[in-house]
């Protein structure tokens, strides 16, 4: 893994007039939801840079919109925060410095820095739009005073206002237009009940409390450059001390999906178990598909306070997991219920065997698993399909054997083998999965893979979101693993060998009687071996829409009664092979017409042939191929055996002149 000193040296200084020793930064998450995969970034990125200047990092909650928080967002956020093994230096919320930002508007009120207005939103939607002062904005002191005291009452009167900035109505940047910085709501607040009845904006809140909290640093993404300057303003017109803003790029994946507000509709439409749901990118959902906490630091780190935007690929962060888990996952083979084929072994132990072997060949301390041997066991029939009669293959942590039969009954194939375990030539040999057919050798397993919640590589806020829905994102698959694997515990990560990385989401129990397990990306694009996942492994890598394998595209037309997709590609026009073809024929067409334009030259003495030929061989073949000596009617191929002639001739004569 990569050193955090590593990642901060590549940024040498990235704050503004820091001070090592005396930084401050803060990760402010509003209680909405649960943490995702950007608002990690956000915590990283300020603990990390706290730590690069030796200061510190306040963790603060913005509860500022009672209509959407609740106790509970806020204790898995900060479960989350644990998780991600960032230490705060303390906790507080913006509700606990609300007498004093009501003191503060009251202030801006008086100044003639801020009026109550009782426009209907969409009007002063428009007017902000179009630059049009609203009509309340000339009212006197006296009058705002009066309406923001009906607010703070919650009168029927008050209900109807909001407080504004004035600012500009005719500013370019649009969010600067006489903003909201205080609205009403009677929700009650999950900390202060119904206590109050306003409640102010973040751009208000926000650069009040990072102002009195000693925040050195506000660290954001860039998504609020344009309000860089309301953030100063409200510091300035609230004469608080200043502070430092510095923007970092908002992380994005494709068909990733990472407002809180869609998000929710997920939650509320039933399309997913809830926030963490493997297929959300919340903190933990992603960790229950198997994401692991170092290789989102790591990532995360590797981004660091960089302004480049970019819509990013999931492949590279499931890369660095692979390199996390691949070293401590412990091996298991399994077999597909529905995909498993016979093979019977004619000297095997007729009697059941075992013995002792590691759960990873180069991890002794994960321990020893017991395997047991059959004259009767399982293999996968994507392998069975490969096999030819006195064909060798290695079974995994076996020995050789050699197949010496292949039945097909009812479409199913049976293989008779011999055990030459004599043998100890592995190279060359297919290796081959397996386990007893014994039941009570073997226990059921379910595997699960998550596909995209959406097949939109980006959705825009003005995109319906029921567009863009991925109907299917959930494949579920029944498997036969090794009994050791009872043994697994919820969150425990394991490999199964030739088919990939697993989550274990479920463990087995006398009442389920099945183990689940989510399949873990790993950042490739293909399969590990002939056993196909039944979702593109690209799809689920890097993303790019809803995608199955050719496996997994058959059995869903079978199902659905359209025969195999594959075989009408197979008879569609290949293009990509036609325009090849096409650019071949051109060119040949184009060099034929080169030849027809060469002209009839003298030929030249044999002497000064003689002196070209003495020139370095590589540069003489050159020269040969690009000129020539030969009338029109001379194809590409006869030309070429006219120089080669001639370049074996001036050979002889140069020969003959130094003899």
């Amino acid at each position: 893994m990569i050193k955090e000193e590593d990642i901060f040296a590549k940024h040498k200084c990235p704050l503004k007039n820091a001070e090592m020793g005396k930084v401050v930064t803060r990760f402010p998450p509003e209680p909405s939801g649960f943490l995702h995969i950007g608002h990690a970034k956000a915590c990283i990125v300020n603990y990390s840079y706290a730590k690069m200047f030796k200061g510190k990092m306040l963790m603060r909650f913005d509860d500022t919109n009672p209509t959407k928080e609740k106790e509970d967002f806020v204790d898995n956020i900060l479960k989350d925060v644990k998780a991600l093994g960032v230490k705060y230096d303390s906790l507080s919320y913006t509700s606990d410095h609300f007498p004093k930002m009501m003191e503060l508007m009251e202030m801006l009120i008086k100044e003639g820095n801020a009026y109550t207005d009782n426009t209907p939103t969409e009007i002063m939607k428009k007017e902000r739009t179009d630059g049009i002062e609203s009509k309340c904005r000339s009212n006197t002191v006296e009058e705002n005073l009066k309406h923001w005291n009906d607010m703070i009452l919650g009168t029927e009167e008050g209900l109807k206002y909001c407080v504004r900035a004035k600012i500009d109505m005719k500013i370019k940047v649009k969010c600067l237009r006489d903003p909201v910085m205080y609205r009403c709501n009677l929700t009650p607040h999950h900390r202060t009940g119904i206590k109050y009845k306003v409640y102010p904006c973040y751009d208000f809140a926000c650069p009040i409390v990072d102002s009195i909290e000693g925040v050195t640093h506000a660290m954001r993404t860039i998504e609020y450059r344009d309000r860089n300057a309301l953030y100063k303003w409200v510091l300035e017109k609230t004469k608080l001390r200043i502070v430092e803003i510095q923007d970092f790029s908002r992380l994005c994946f494709v068909n990733t999906v990472l407002s809180k507000r869609k998000l929710q509709q997920f939650v509320d439409k039933g399309l997913v178990d809830g926030w963490n749901d493997p297929r959300f990118p919340t903190v933990q959902g992603i960790m229950r598909r198997g994401m692991t906490i170092p290789a989102i630091t790591e990532f995360m780190l590797e981004q660091g306070a960089s302004q480049n935007t970019n819509l990013m690929e999931w492949d590279k962060l499931w890369s660095i997991n692979k390199k996390v888990i691949d070293p401590i996952a412990p091996r298991y083979s399994a077999i597909g219920k529905d995909s498993s084929c016979v093979l019977i072994l004619e000297n095997g132990p007729v009697t059941i065997e075992k013995t002792e072997v590691p759960l990873h060949q180069k991890n002794e301390a994960l321990g020893k698993k017991e395997l047991f041997f059959s004259n009767k066991i399982m293999i996968e029939n994507a392998d069975a399909k490969t096999l030819q009669p006195n064909e060798k293959i290695t079974l995994y942590k076996w020995g050789n054997c050699i197949v010496t039969g292949i039945k097909e009954e009812a479409g199913k194939l049976t293989l008779t083998g011999k055990l030459v375990l004599e043998d100890k030539d592995f190279k060359s040999t297919k290796k081959i999965t397996w386990i007893p057919c014994d039941p009570s050798l073997n226990i059921d397993c379910k595997i699960i893979e998550f596909d995209h919640l959406i097949t939109k590589p980006s959705l825009d806020d003005t995109d319906d979101l029921d567009k863009w829905i991925n109907p299917k994102t959930k494949i579920e698959t029944l498997i036969h693993g090794e009994c050791q694997m009872q043994k697994l515990k919820k969150g425990d990560i394991i490999q199964i060998e030739r088919r990939g990385y697993y989550y274990v989401d479920a463990p087995w129990t006398p009442e389920a009687k099945l183990v689940a397990l989510h399949f873990i990306p790993d950042g490739k694009t293909q399969n590990m071996s002939v056993i196909t996942s039944e979702l593109d492994v690209k799809t689920a890598s890097k993303g790019a829409g809803a995608e199955l394998s050719k496996k997994g595209k058959k059995k869903q037309a079978q199902k659905e009664g359209k025969g195999n997709p594959e075989d009408k590609k197979e008879k569609e026009p290949k293009k990509k092979e036609d325009k090849k073809k096409e650019e071949r024929k051109e060119r040949k067409q184009k060099e034929h017409k080169k030849e027809g334009d060469i002209k009839k030259v003298d030929a030249k003495p044999a002497e000064a042939e003689v002196k070209a030929e003495a020139k370095p061989e590589s540069k003489q073949t050159n020269s040969f191929t690009k000129t020539s000596h030969y009338p029109n009617s001379v194809s590409y191929t006869h030309l070429r055996a006219h120089e080669t002639l001639r370049y074996l001739v001036c050979r002889l004569l140069l020969e003959k002149k130094k003899k």
